[in-house]
């Protein structure tokens, strides 16, 4: 008799099983944000604006309103009028050339030279680099107002008073903009990139402009816009040195406004809201440049 043994069934054969990543979680997909974070985004929107609002609702008023409590929160009837005033009184058209002028020198030249520094800090060997790096930060530790003294016996001597230069040449340098760049460009730049221009027989200084600059070019935006800015609001050295000819600054010209027995409130808040303009005019031109060279050097990195 033979006994017919059945072999026992066996499971297909199955792979690896993969798990399934949600759509936001792939490679390349998009995060969606929640109503939190749309509530936290509009709050710090709306923080961040508050100010300048108020700067113009404050313009549109007159003292006796803005002392009484509590302050208005919306615009009166008379913001053109006292821009005009502010706009002539101050005069702003002079100041805002003479301002124009002052940062732009001041950040360009400010990037040109930091770029370079930073590149020399960053890939170039030197005997005392490092304590020389130690000596620039130290520099960013020194309060400004302790070189108002000697700076001014300075600009005296070379008879620059009431005269842009007086402003201009004290701001052509930046310790913090060396520190900047260095940092940035440890990381963005690699050194083989360096070695092979040099291979192919590349002098320092086609390094620098054919290698460094456009690896650099992210980083020089943002140093540009912040140095601009910081100069554009800078008081104390201008108001030192060019208020006797009247050929002020435009934070200058505006302080102008404030003097006498009973400043006009509103009439200074107008004066800020004209000086503040052209920077926001600055940033709607070229944010997005300046926001997008900082993403693509950052994908870069």
């Amino acid at each position: 008799m033979t006994t017919t043994v059945t072999p026992p069934e066996t499971a297909p054969a199955q792979g690896p099983q993969r798990t399934r990543r949600p759509k936001s979680a792939r490679a390349g997909g998009q995060m969606h944000a929640g109503p939190i974070a749309y509530v936290i985004l509009i709050l710090f929107t709306i923080g961040s604006l508050f100010p300048l609002v108020w700067t113009a609702i404050a313009a549109s008023r007159d003292n006796q309103r803005l002392a009484q409590t509590p302050p208005p929160l919306w615009f009166g009837s008379n913001l053109f009028d006292k821009l005009e005033i502010a706009w002539t009184d101050a005069n702003l058209g002079e100041a805002f050339l003479n301002t124009t002028i002052v940062s732009g020198i001041s950040a360009a030249t400010i990037v040109f030279l930091s770029t370079i520094a930073g590149f020399a800090f960053a890939k170039l060997r030197f005997k005392g680099r490092n304590a020389m790096m130690l000596i620039v930060i130290g520099t960013m530790m020194v309060p400004p107002q302790l070189s108002v003294i000697p700076l001014y016996m300075m600009v005296a001597k070379l008879d620059w008073t009431d005269q842009l230069q007086a402003v201009i040449f004290p701001s052509l340098v930046s310790a913090f903009g060396v520190f900047f760049m260095r940092q940035y460009l440890i990381q963005a730049l690699p050194d083989e990139i360096i070695e092979a221009a040099r291979v192919d027989g590349a002098s320092s200084w086609r390094v620098v402009w054919h290698v460094v600059f456009p690896a650099a070019r992210p980083a020089m935006a943002v140093l540009g816009m912040l140095m601009f800015v910081q100069t554009w609001n800078d008081f104390l050295w201008p108001f030192l040195v060019l208020t006797q000819n009247g050929n002020p600054t435009v934070q200058v010209a505006v302080a102008a406004l404030g003097r006498g027995y009973t400043p006009d409130q509103s009439l200074i808040m107008a004066g800020a809201l004209l000086g503040t303009l052209p920077l926001l005019l600055v940033f709607a031109i070229f944010g997005k440049q300046i926001v997008g060279g900082i993403m693509q050097g950052a994908v870069k990195g």
